[in-house]
């Protein structure tokens, strides 16, 4: 059934855009190539609707657009370059003409590509696939990587010599069952092991987790963080290189413990106590570490997670890029590696969906750290965590940076950030209030943030949001 101006304005009402649904005005025309490229990345995300004749950004109106004016000859052009059928409504609407693209999901095993370029969506941007999107694309139809056999045929005597079947029991809260075989059919039930004719396999899931030594497993050692220690800002002097060998549920706590023991530490003197206290949160850290483990590129064996102690800083890189643009992680996620992360939840090892990074950026205001970075490389994303710096040290970018963080933080909390909430994240005094000013005006500007309500020109009580909301 044909669609309707009823359901374009329905289509228009949607809070945001998202990897299944595109607006663009196009009231003049739009280019082909582009128009292969937005068919190319839709169907390789699973299919979706591109939507010519819309204005791109909320509140979203219909404007009308004269592009393709022979739907047929554009289809026919598709077919052609794509090899995909891709239907074309035309939909005449009120406020104008309207063309809805409805792109199919491309082929089970196959990735599409448009002049050599496999391409997907990151925000309002087309960029290249990742490596390992690719990766899952073609192995479509082979076993998901964690449930590959990490050790074949084994032995029940083996099960329980290779991995620590202990500490399941604790992290789930249960007891430890009376027998071999209650011990063994709760790790079969969470896919830790697979029964075989011959014996058992270990899935790359289960020694992920669960190895005494991931040593004992051919290409997975590779897979343990490593933990570096510089002294001073820079590489030039390394204090202390240690690899783990244990999985990432048995040896996250210990994990944790000699992260913290690595970390400078400021003396505090209080009613004639000394102690010592470390330049980051705890929690943060936990987060940081855990985000690091669930989201890399689990089949990329070519690099590791790493964590990178300085004398200013701390920097936790995972292999992989991400599959949410950076300045999206503390509202949106997306895991590659859901049967990890979900796992890793149950455990308590890490936050519920999307909210790790929040209490991260959080505890940086609470701590007056500066915002926290992140990076992406070209194999890899690493988040920074900076130390403590006063107002009056941090640069241009740092101040606008923590202004956003601030304000995606407000937004996903239902507030609204205002120059009298970004003094108090940087614990700074009225009289400073124009200087604030200055930075949310700096924040517009780059347009990262935006009025909430364009109509009050009064920046004393102006209330903002991030530039998504």
């Amino acid at each position: 059934m044909s669609r309707t101006a009823e359901d374009i304005d329905r289509l228009i009402a949607v809070p945001r855009e998202h990897e299944h649904l595109e607006f663009k005005e196009a009231k003049q025309q739009f280019d082909t190539t582009r128009l292969l490229r937005y068919c190319v990345a839709l169907a390789n995300e699973g299919g979706g609707l591109l939507v010519l004749g819309v204005s791109d950004r909320p509140p979203r109106k219909v404007v009308g657009t004269q592009a393709f004016a022979d739907p047929g000859s554009i289809k026919a052009r598709i077919v052609e370059a794509l090899r995909i059928r891709v239907e074309i409504e035309e939909i005449t609407h009120p406020d104008g003409r309207v063309l809805v693209f409805n792109v199919p999901s491309r082929p089970a095993g196959t990735a599409l590509s448009h002049e050599g370029a496999y391409l997907m969506r990151a925000g309002e941007d087309l960029v290249p696939m990742t490596e390992d999107l690719l990766r899952r694309i073609f192995d479509e139809g082979r076993p998901d990587f964690l449930l590959r056999p990490a050790l074949s045929n084994a032995a029940a005597d083996d099960l329980v010599r290779l991995l620590d079947t202990q500490s399941l029991f604790e992290l789930i809260k249960l007891p430890y069952p009376a027998t071999r075989d209650g011990v063994l059919g709760r790790f079969e039930r969470e896919q830790l092991i697979i029964r075989r004719k011959a014996g058992w396999d270990i899935t790359n899931l289960g020694a992920l987790l669960f190895a005494k030594d991931l040593r004992e497993f051919d290409g997975l050692q590779r897979k343990a963080p490593r933990v570096i220690v510089y002294r001073g800002t820079n590489k030039l002097e390394t204090v202390r290189d240690q690899a783990g060998t244990k999985g990432y549920a048995v040896g996250f706590e210990g994990l944790i413990a000699f992260i913290n023991s690595q970390l400078p530490a400021n003396e505090v003197v209080g009613q004639a106590l000394r102690a010592d206290l470390r330049m980051y949160p705890e929690l943060a850290i936990r987060e940081l570490v855990a985000n690091a483990l669930i989201h890399q590129d689990i089949e990329d064996f070519g690099s590791f997670i790493m964590i990178e102690i300085y004398s200013d800083r701390i920097e936790i890189a995972n292999p992989g890029k991400p599959l949410i643009p950076p300045d999206r992680f503390i509202d949106e996620y997306k895991s590659r590696n859901e049967r990890l992360s979900d796992l890793m939840r149950r455990f308590g090892i890490c936050e519920e969906k999307s909210s790790g990074i929040d209490k991260v950026v959080a505890l940086a205001e609470a701590w007056q750290l500066p915002a926290p970075d992140f990076r992406v490389g070209e194999r890899h994303t690493s988040i920074v965590l900076f130390a403590h710096k006063e107002f009056e040290e941090m640069d241009r970018k740092e101040r606008v940076r923590a202004c956003y963080q601030h304000s995606c933080l407000r937004y996903v909390s239902n507030q609204k950030m205002t120059n009298q909430s970004l003094r108090e994240r940087f614990k700074l005094p009225e009289g400073k209030a124009e200087a604030v000013s200055r930075i949310i005006s700096d924040a517009v500007d780059e347009g990262l943030v935006k009025l909430d309500d364009p109509e009050n020109r009064s920046k004393r009580y102006a209330k903002y949001v991030p530039y998504w909301a």
